[in-house]
């Protein structure tokens, strides 16, 4: 019994002392925390946004605060419901809920369930960092003690309503009221507060223009529990279940598309932030503010989006979209990422690679150009700066769809399973891309073949300067540099003589590719993007609704692409484009490309005007090489006997001299030796005899292979029809 006793008091003792200590412990951490009536005015937003510069964003999304006295009940209880039931009972902390919720992580040796009553989360919106300690969760309990000495219920409940951050740079229930459903907070339906209440555990998780599905089920269980706690009848939550979810922003007073791109950014770095969490930050961000304003002094009567992006930085430089940036049908633009680039890289193709034009059937799809086919033979080149549509389908028919979309996902453009087919080519899908994940690819061809997404964010920062992210751009190899340097030579030749050759003004090398897609009543999307080795400047235009646009990729965006390059480089050219070893600068023979559509490497003899010169890759030239000239051939001429005289008409290759025999009897004559001329003829003939010619072609003193014609006889009398002909 003693012993038992003096156990007991060991442990009573120690829990004694542990308890001593821990009470001195939370004393001396919160000894000089005091609570501070001016953070709970929300006079100031608790983000802060810098530009490139470092200098103070003006943000244009201005907190706007809700009165208590106008919030109806239906709103706020949805709040407590489903955030703090017992808000009206505890005095700040809700003991039985944080020791049932330390039980639940203590058992599942995890601490991911919190405690924090709508008191305790105002002053970690207002007061507090986010950081997850024992200190700050100390801090936090005086503090949410101390707000409710001083403050009511209702005006600590209107105060963390007006401190909550709602998504899409809504800020307050005032604010988010008029974003999500274009009205005061004091109108809101049940329906519409349970929504904002289901909003706020996670603005990017639940925003219902993100995911629909996930925001109408966490809305749904909000009107649930204000069933279950007597704030709504029955009839009433389902009433309230059937009311539809917001499919756009209803008030266009959100902030800028830059700055929407901003938040969008921020709530992906943390997406399992409660609103909230993030506390009190600094966000520097990319944007030149210069350039934001060369962009937003677009006027344009359609929809517009335009981005100027930092390939060195990886960094979205200047955004404005007057609709947002949604996925839209990538038309022509798509071509030089699905087809060109990787029938470059799989060595499909080179920019000299002959193809032709024509109406194809690709069983059961049937592309058209604009204008029809043409019927001709043309260069890959050629195609891509005209932006002809069946030469494109060819190559991604060769190339196949299953590679073509690998590669575009490797860029940040995934395809969808009922996108996989050949209309890919022209951009034919569902729902396409975004803008800004088109410019990401074609900074691609600037950064030598690597991939990166570019942000606006570059760090984040706590309220005592603490670094909480900083941009480090991952880059995922795709092309080769090879192939990054051809495709931007084809892509200058759209600015010098293709769709794109409105640019070609500017006193420097850009890159550029246009497209336009088509629909029933009209074009509804244009495009224009363009790129140097520092930066790529896109533009969209087109209207949220599909309206026609009255304009094509190489109209008014290809104009504002022009603008906002002359604005860019208004101090000093980029740098040139690096090129690449391995992309070397070849002749090709004239004659057997026309003539024939095929490639072969021009004959070292051959005189000016009868090669071409066209970029290859190293590791794919042409094997085969022309010896039209260092070894000169001919096709076997024509002969015809006519009025007695012997004809032969040679082809028509000028370059050549010609030696022209003639053997009778085992008597070898020449007849004719000198420049070539279109027919030779041999009057030094007897009737009745028989004479077989030849001919040789000779060039600057090279002689080829001669060429023996079908023997042909003179008739004996003039009575034969007068022309005789032996091909």
């Amino acid at each position: 019994m003693k012993r038992a006793l003096t156990i007991s008091a060991i442990v009573f003792g120690s829990l004694a002392v542990l308890a001593l200590a821990c009470i001195l412990y939370a004393v001396g951490v919160t000894a000089g925390v005091r609570l501070d009536r001016d953070k709970l005015a929300l006079e100031h937003t608790s983000l802060t946004f810098y530009d490139g510069d470092g200098e103070e964003m003006e943000t244009e999304a201005v907190r706007a605060s809700a009165d208590e006295a106008e919030l109806p009940d239906h709103v706020k209880n949805a709040f407590i419901a489903v955030e703090d039931k017992r808000f009206y009972t505890h005095h700040g902390i809700d003991l039985r809920r944080m020791l049932a919720a330390g039980w639940r992580n203590l058992t599942s040796f995890s601490f991911r369930e919190g405690a924090s009553t709508i008191s305790q989360q105002l002053i970690k919106n207002t007061h507090l960092t986010s950081e997850k300690t024992i200190s700050r969760k100390l801090k936090e309990i005086k503090l949410a003690r101390l707000l409710e000495k001083h403050y009511t219920k209702d005006e600590i409940l209107a105060l963390y309503l007006n401190s909550i951050y709602f998504g899409h740079g809504a800020s307050g229930i005032e604010s988010a009221a008029r974003y999500y459903f274009g009205k005061q907070a004091e109108k809101l339906s049940p329906a519409e507060g349970a929504m904002l209440a289901a909003i706020i555990r996670s603005p990017n998780r639940y925003s219902p223009f993100r995911d629909a599905a996930a925001c109408k089920a966490r809305r749904d269980l909000v009107l649930e529990l204000m069933a279950q706690q007597g704030y709504l009848s029955e009839t009433q939550a389902r009433e309230a279940k059937n009311a539809p979810l917001p499919e756009a922003p209803a008030t266009t007073c959100a902030p800028s598309a830059y700055l929407a791109r901003v938040y969008e950014e921020l709530a992906a770095l943390f997406p399992d932030a409660k609103s909230g969490d993030w506390g009190s930050l600094r966000i520097y961000t990319y944007c030149n503010s210069a350039l934001q304003k060369t962009l937003e002094a677009c006027t344009c009567e359609s929809d517009v989006c335009l981005l100027v992006r930092d390939n060195q930085r990886q960094a979205i430089r200047a955004l404005h979209a007057t609709a947002g940036t949604p996925p839209r049908l990538p038309a022509s633009v798509i071509k030089p990422l699905a087809v060109y680039a990787p029938a470059l890289e799989e060595n499909l193709i080179c920019p000299a690679t002959p193809i032709l034009d024509e109406k194809t059937d690709f069983n059961g799809y049937c592309p058209d150009d604009l204008g029809g086919a043409t019927g001709q033979y043309m260069s890959a080149r050629y195609a891509l700066a005209h932006s002809v549509n069946i030469p494109a389908v060819k190559i991604l028919n060769a190339l196949g769809v299953e590679r073509a979309a690998a590669y575009l996902s490797r860029m940040g453009l995934p395809v969808e399973e009922d996108d996989a087919s050949l209309a890919l080519a022209l951009g034919g899908m569902r729902h396409g891309y975004s803008l800004p994940a088109l410019a990401d690819a074609y900074a691609t061809f600037a950064e030598n073949g690597h991939f990166s997404k570019a942000q606006t964010i570059a760090r984040v920062e706590d309220e005592n300067g603490h670094v909480l992210y900083a941009h480090a751009p991952h880059a995922a190899k795709v092309f080769s540099e090879d192939v990054c340097a051809i495709m931007s030579d084809m892509l200058q030749t759209a600015v010098k003589e293709g769709t794109a050759k409105k640019l070609r003004t500017l006193p420097f090398p850009v890159c550029a590719k246009t497209g336009t897609a088509e629909g029933a009543e009209g074009n509804t999307d244009a495009y224009c993007i363009s790129y140097t080795r520092e930066h790529v400047v896109a533009a969209w235009m087109g209207n949220a609704d599909n309206a026609p646009v009255k304009t094509t990729g190489g109209g008014l965006p290809a104009n504002e692409t022009l603008r906002i390059l002359k604005a860019l480089y208004a101090g000093g050219a980029p740098r040139a484009f690096d090129g690449s070893e391995d992309a070397v600068h070849l002749r090709y023979d004239k004659t057997a490309y026309d003539e024939r559509h095929i490639l072969l490497l021009a004959d070292p003899a051959a005189p000016a005007g009868t090669d071409r010169e066209e970029l290859f890759r190293r590791c794919a030239m042409p094997q085969e090489r022309s010896t039209q000239f260092s070894c000169p051939t001919i096709q076997t001429p024509a002969i015809n006997y006519k009025n007695g005289s012997v004809r032969i008409v040679l082809c028509q290759t000028k370059y050549y001299d010609y030696e022209i025999k003639r053997e009778n009897r085992g008597k070898i004559t020449t007849i004719y030796s000198g420049k070539y001329q279109n027919t030779i003829c041999d009057n030094c003939i007897l009737p009745g005899e028989k004479y077989v010619y030849t001919v040789c072609p000779v060039y600057q003193g090279r002689r080829g292979t001669a060429v023996t014609l079908p023997e042909i006889a003179v008739p004996q009398s003039t009575a034969l029809p007068e022309d005789w002909w032996t091909d």
